[in-house]
């Protein structure tokens, strides 16, 4: 439940933005404020949050109890918000309202000045799109494997060469772009990771040390209790309480239209502008690796392949 607090201001700090007890948005900016939600929320509709359009709606956009339901706070609370009244707004909330309202990141830099709190860029990887840039590097890497992911390891970007490695009919059925989520669900049968004993307690101790960033923000906290509800294995990872940074690593794959295993080795490099992304690139360990995936290559457009384009943005069916 969230808690609203109010305070009587009679002037601001033109310094923070704040009121005079430093709580807030200064007297100045709840108009502005107001203006904008109300402004932000008329452009989003039901369809875009997957919500039906429901029966005599009199605004064009979401009503604020919409709002304040997708975004897990109290109707009241976010209704004085966009009243511009002085209550107290976290990160963690005005990060919750960005998402709901589908702030970009000028937007949402605007929403944090008007309410008075400093603003973190890092809080926008969620959001972020990757540019046709970052796109052309991951291409360029053809035929290494490629793919761009955030710190909760939605997939945002791949070339042709991972989607080629992933080749997997379980993986089709996976309509969650995130790679913790395929692999936890997927049947270890048809896992393209062969030891998941080792490489998922170290993917969930790597999503750990991402989440010490995002403790309490309702898309990652919902987004843990939905993968542990659908896997005992990733909840007891979880508990464990492992944290690693996220660095070079050898793994070993399989597909069906090679036989034997393919090991690559995996480095991630950070991206400037994508605060908290990162690509990660996969270059053959040995020969006979190498040599399996330019047999995946050639099959690209066959009719066993995997069906993907030269290029282009993210699958419907990531992978590690």
């Amino acid at each position: 439940m969230t808690t609203v607090t109010t305070q009587q201001h009679t002037r601001g700090d033109a310094r923070g933005g704040r009121g005079r007890d430093g709580h807030g948005p200064a007297p100045g900016r709840r108009p502005e404020l107001a203006a904008f939600l109300r402004s932000r929320r008329a452009r989003v509709t039901p369809a875009d949050v997957g919500m039906p359009p429901g029966l005599r709606r009199r605004t064009p956009g979401l009503r604020r109890e919409e709002v304040a339901q997708l975004s897990g706070v109290g109707v009241t609370w976010y209704t004085w918000l966009e009243q511009g009244r002085p209550i107290n707004a976290s990160p963690q909330v005005l990060d919750a309202v960005a998402r709901t309202l589908r702030l970009d990141p000028p937007e949402r830099e605007h929403l944090y000045q008007l309410a008075g709190v400093a603003f973190m860029p890092g809080r926008e990887s969620d959001t972020l799109e990757v540019g046709e840039e970052i796109q052309g590097i991951i291409d360029a890497l053809d035929p290494h494997p490629a793919v761009v992911y955030n710190a909760r390891y939605d997939v945002l970007a791949t070339n042709a060469a991972y989607l080629d490695l992933f080749g997997v009919p379980h993986m089709d059925e996976t309509r969650v772009r995130n790679v913790l989520w395929t692999l936890f669900t997927t049947p270890e049968r048809t896992c393209p990771v062969v030891h998941r004993t080792q490489e998922l307690p170290l993917m969930v101790a790597t999503l750990r040390s991402g989440y010490g960033r995002h403790a309490g923000e309702p898309a990652w906290e919902s987004f843990i209790e939905a993968l542990s509800a659908a896997s005992p294995y990733f909840t007891k990872l979880w508990r464990s309480g492992d944290v690693v940074p996220p660095g070079r690593r050898v793994k070993t794959f399989r597909h069906g239209a090679v036989t034997g295993d393919i090991r690559l080795t995996s480095v991630s490099l950070t991206v400037n502008g994508l605060p908290e992304c990162r690509i990660v690139a996969y270059t053959p360990a040995d020969e006979d690796s190498t040599g399996r995936l330019a047999t995946l290559r050639t099959r690209r457009r066959g009719p066993c392949g995997t069906g993907a384009r030269e290029g282009g943005a993210a699958s419907r069916n990531p992978a590690p």
